[in-house]
């Protein structure tokens, strides 16, 4: 039972943060198919009217519950209170490359910087959410039950996209290539932050990709929330904090298979 206002505030967080991934899955399942408008966002990258529309229908919820914080969106950008304490993640359609081509493996992102998060499945009805505190998912006509990361899978989710800021130092695709990698694990390659929540249900046993500092991205916060909540160990590619300072990120189910990736990548490095 949830008694400090504390723990009320963080508990109805979440609820806002679901309610505004589940109005986005909406609009993404509800445009799949179709022959969607593109957005050209250069090098190869682009946006949909699905992702626009997601954007929208999560900030009206935002709005509505939560009117005086920021939101910084990956489609409309900064919007809201200027220098607002709080500030909501949005990315209304991670893996569009895979949607724009009748892919259903994509995920919808909320997550209120250092509190609450939620990832939603469109296709697979579930929002995987935290209080900030402990992960759970929610399935339709199901009580909501808790993330227990497990490596019992031995799937690694690799994300191969560019750009590569640490190349040639570190390349993602040369850890497959890493013949212990190949004698523990096995590669997936599901291009969406889908996989990040995988990781916190057990389904994954750990999750790598290259970038910059990825804490307060909007692709990545909702999951690496979830990661952390879950119990599992949350670095960059040099195993350094996510404080800003970090590279990449490299979320595992436990210490174990963090420390056998991290031997690897340090090995290709």
């Amino acid at each position: 039972m949830i008694t400090s206002s504390a723990s009320t505030d963080q508990a109805h967080d979440a609820e806002v943060a679901i309610a505004g991934a589940r109005a986005g899955a909406e609009v993404v399942r509800g445009m799949y198919g179709r022959r969607l408008a593109r957005i050209d966002k250069g090098a190869g990258d682009f946006a949909t009217a699905a992702d626009v529309a997601a954007e929208e229908a999560i900030l009206d919820v935002l709005r509505a519950a939560r009117p005086g914080d920021a939101v910084l969106g990956e489609e409309g950008g900064r919007r809201g209170a200027a220098g607002g304490e709080r500030q909501w993640l949005v990315d209304p359609l991670c893996g569009t490359l895979n949607y724009a081509v009748g892919s259903m493996l994509v995920a919808v992102n909320v997550a209120l910087r250092d509190g609450a998060a939620a990832v939603a499945d469109p296709f697979g009805g579930e929002v995987f959410f935290t209080d900030g505190k402990t992960a759970r998912v929610r399935r339709d006509g199901a009580d909501d039950a808790p993330l227990t990361p497990t490596p019992a899978t031995r799937l690694v989710d690799v994300n191969l996209d560019p750009p590569f800021p640490n190349a040639p130092a570190f390349r993602a695709v040369d850890l497959l290539a890493h013949p212990e990698f190949a004698a523990r694990f096995r590669p997936r390659v599901v291009s969406t932050t889908l996989a990040l929540a995988w990781v916190a249900a057990g389904r994954r046993a750990a999750y790598v990709t290259d970038g910059g500092d990825l804490s307060g991205s909007v692709h990545f916060a909702a999951g690496i929330a979830l990661c952390r909540a879950a119990g599992c160990v949350v670095t960059g590619i040099d195993g350094a904090p996510l404080d800003g300072a970090g590279r990449g990120l490299l979320a595992a189910a436990d210490a174990e298979t963090h420390g056998l990736l991290m031997e690897m990548i340090s090995g290709r490095r």
